[in-house]
């Protein structure tokens, strides 16, 4: 069983909005600190957005005010929904899963690309 499975991404005019998901297997969701990382060609992966077991999130800052994590126990699912995109949000989106017990996961990566 693939432990997370993202889903969401294309290509979306800047200022347009994108909502990305990512579903966990059950156990892991309950136990994970969950988080959207990026990396656009050329550069490292970068920590977009995290959310705790308890719901308390973290931006950065280039994403502060448009991006909004999210996360649903019931589903076993976080979001990620992306409005008034730019350019340089292009990128791979990995969803990540850090356990409490210091394990980490990592999704597939789904690419967004905003061009006109």
């Amino acid at each position: 069983q693939v432990p997370l499975v993202e889903s969401g991404g294309g290509l979306v005019q800047p200022g347009g909005s994108l909502r990305l998901s990512c579903v966990a297997s059950g156990n892991i969701f309950a136990f994970a600190d969950m988080g959207w990382y990026r990396q656009a060609p050329g550069n490292e992966r970068e920590l977009v957005a995290d959310i705790s077991r308890d719901s308390k999130t973290n931006y950065a800052g280039s994403v502060k005010g448009r991006f909004t994590i999210s996360r649903d126990n019931a589903k076993n699912t976080v979001y990620l929904q992306m409005n008034s995109l730019k350019p340089e949000d292009t990128a791979v989106y990995y969803c990540s899963a850090e356990m409490i017990w210091g394990g980490h996961y990592w999704g597939q990566g789904t690419q967004v690309t905003v061009s006109s």
